[in-house]
């Protein structure tokens, strides 16, 4: 791995891990144009299956928290709606690449933006949750953004898609949009909003990590 896509990985971590001042620097720069950096950034975590590192849940809530500053420039009611969209537009335009593309996507090789191993992973959710998993799937970092390519390959049908496509983008945005903005701003969460966040990743990583041990367990019994 070359310094420099280590050197992109790390500034992701960093921003990811230190969100709400990064936001704040991006919000005091371009002002409202944070509405669309918002919206770019959710809609590519959840549109392309390239960017599955991109912040999703952190992000929520820190914009969130962002917004609940007296003097904001950001209103929580039209973040929802922005968030909302973006998350909406983002898994449809992921599941019509995965329905153009088909089956054949999990011959695709490795490499350092596709990791064909997730595709795997988000096909096994999917025989154990079924249409469940695009809702379940919302709260779950990498499985949120190849749970909707996965679909498109033929999982679901798109009726069925979209209908849970509408229900998780609700569910996920309004929970952690509203906590950013209702709990942000409470002395506890600002004096350890970093090892919030921290912990907003590890619950959100917790369950493929469990199904994923209980799965390597039960091979091993085998």
């Amino acid at each position: 791995m070359d310094n420099s896509f280590t050197g992109f990985l790390f500034g992701i971590a960093d921003f990811i891990i230190h969100i709400d001042k990064h936001l704040q620097v991006i919000a005091s720069e371009y002002g409202l144009w944070l509405y669309g950096i918002l919206f770019l950034i959710v809609f590519c975590e959840t549109g392309l299956v390239v960017t599955p590192f991109l912040p999703g849940d952190s992000l929520l809530f820190a914009a969130g928290s962002l917004a609940s500053i007296p003097g904001s420039q950001l209103d929580p009611h039209l973040l929802f709606v922005v968030f909302f969209v973006a998350a909406v537009l983002g898994d449809t335009v992921n599941y019509s690449i995965g329905h153009a593309l088909g089956p054949k996507v999990f011959d695709f090789k490795k490499s350092r933006l596709f990791n064909p191993g997730h595709l795997e992973k988000t096909r096994e959710f999917f025989e154990k949750y079924g249409g469940k998993t695009i809702i379940i799937a919302r709260f779950i970092p990498i499985i949120r953004t190849f749970a909707p390519f996965v679909a498109g390959v033929g999982a679901m049908s798109y009726p069925k898609f979209i209908l849970f496509n509408i229900l998780g983008a609700l569910l996920w945005v309004g929970l952690f949009s509203y906590s950013g903005y209702y709990f942000g701003q409470l002395p506890f969460v600002q004096e350890n909003f970093k090892l919030l966040i921290i912990a907003i990743i590890f619950l959100s990583i917790l369950p493929p990590v469990v199904e994923y041990l209980k799965h390597r367990h039960a091979r091993s019994d085998r």
